[in-house]
């Protein structure tokens, strides 16, 4: 299963939100809000939500609907790219 995981493509922003989500959870023992996102890529709440529910599709992350902070990235680091 991981095998698949890590063949699983992902556009570049893509990755830059799931570098986020990962250095985030990393840095501070908890994932991020969509408002943190929304400071760091410096865009609406729209997109911020719909970037997550597109990840969430894809199978690259997982979360409890209606419940905060609690996504978790599905990939390993070395799947993951560098965080601009």
């Amino acid at each position: 299963m991981l095998d698949r995981l890590m063949e699983r493509k992902y556009t570049a922003k893509q990755g830059q939100y799931l570098a986020f989500i990962y250095y985030y959870t990393k840095l501070n023992a908890c994932p991020p809000s969509e408002a943190d996102m929304q400071r760091y890529f410096k865009t609406t709440p729209p997109t911020v939500h719909n970037m997550v529910v597109t990840l969430e599709k894809l199978g690259l992350i997982e979360r409890v609907p209606r419940q905060a902070r609690t996504i978790r990235v599905l990939l390993p680091r070395e799947a993951l790219p560098d965080l601009d």
